[in-house]
């Protein structure tokens, strides 16, 4: 029995058009993959595979099982939406090190610190309390070396399981521990299939764990060409906008704002660079949509790839900065200013409020 290096599933040399397939001289080869990495790896070409989100579920909890340390990966640019749901049960007893990625995609005004501050927060809203919490970027190498040395001092001996929702960084970062690129990286979700064990010079494993599926972000629902401009990948450059009421931004065509009522405020967006933003009256806003959908304001360029934009209320209290955040897409910097705010974005998807990061 033989495994993909790449994504850690099963190799079978039966049916090409299923997960696991190889050509049989492929498995004479010294490094073996399946077809699906080989050409991620060399034509940078995305394949779609169906996940089972039950079935990584239960791979997730039988670290409860083990004694060993667990690392879980979090995207800074989307902290609740990467969040692991009841990750203190999946884990059972074992210490949690977290480690938030793509700190690069902040302004350089952003310090470290807050950044570690918010998930520290955020971990105890979730009922967890970390060993420790480094912030850096895995596909930068910043603080890698730190999060490393961190590994080493709490793992104490034992395996140490890296965990995350697709698309956190989460085989970039460990192709970074093991210091040569053997996990399969892409820009879609799910690359890792099966648990891959790697095992360290003290007979103990690093074992990389499918990504969870969280089907409450945008990032899911696009389609693998389009992904590359929904997730950014450099620096986010905020676009301000001052709004009256009953204006309206459009985040290309995945998600619809409305300043429904409130004083003149600043209002910034922090989304990929890629996407287009519209800013049009609120009155002319459906007609505008419906018109430009697919074409203008895309992704996504088939419309039919999403289910259709659902409303939410959200009322901004006023005396400081709020974020209106969209799960897997990017977030809106409220004013201090009291108003109504409606948001549309595709129904399932999470719409949240909190205290401003920046």
């Amino acid at each position: 029995m033989k495994f993909c290096e790449g994504c850690g599933i099963q190799l079978q040399t039966e049916e090409e058009k299923k997960p696991g397939y190889v050509p049989p001289a492929a498995l004479e080869r010294e490094h073996q993959y399946c077809k699906r990495c080989y050409r991620i790896r060399h034509y940078n070409e995305l394949a779609v595979v169906e996940h089972d989100p039950d079935i990584y579920l239960q791979i997730l909890g039988q670290i409860a099982d083990t004694n060993s340390l667990v690392v879980q990966i979090v995207d800074l640019f989307d902290i609740a939406g990467s969040w692991i749901p009841g990750i203190h049960r999946h884990i059972g007893n074992n210490p949690l090190l977290l480690f938030g990625n793509k700190m690069d995609l902040f302004p350089q005004s952003v310090k470290a610190g807050k950044l570690k501050e918010w998930i520290y927060l955020y971990s105890k809203e979730m009922g967890i309390k970390p060993v420790d919490v480094v912030v850096g970027s895995a596909s930068k190498q910043d603080k890698m070396q730190e999060v490393r040395n961190a590994i080493e001092r709490y793992r104490q001996g034992r395996d140490v399981y890296i965990v995350g929702v697709t698309n956190v960084g989460k085989s970039t970062f460990l192709n970074y521990l093991l210091e040569e690129p053997i996990i399969t990286t892409s820009p879609y979700p799910g690359t890792t299939l099966d648990v891959i064990h790697i095992p360290l010079d003290d007979g103990r494993n690093i074992v990389d764990t499918p990504g969870i599926v969280k089907k409450n972000r945008i990032s899911e629902w696009v389609s693998p060409k389009e992904l590359s401009k929904v997730i950014p990948k450099s620096r986010l450059n905020p676009k301000v906008y001052q709004l009256n009421s009953d204006q309206t931004i459009f985040i290309a065509g995945l998600a619809r704002f409305d300043y429904v009522e409130g004083q003149r405020q600043p209002f910034t967006c922090y989304f990929s660079n890629q996407l287009y933003l519209h800013r049009t009256k609120q009155e002319q806003a459906t007609a505008f949509y419906e018109k430009h959908l697919g074409e203008m304001l895309q992704p996504p360029h088939d419309p039919s790839d999403l289910p259709a934009l659902q409303k939410h209320r959200i009322v901004l209290t006023g005396g400081s900065k709020q974020d209106i955040v969209i799960s897997g897409l990017g977030w809106i910097a409220c004013g201090k200013e009291r108003g109504v705010v409606d948001v549309y974005a595709p129904k399932g998807i999470e719409v949240t409020l909190r205290p401003s990061i920046i």
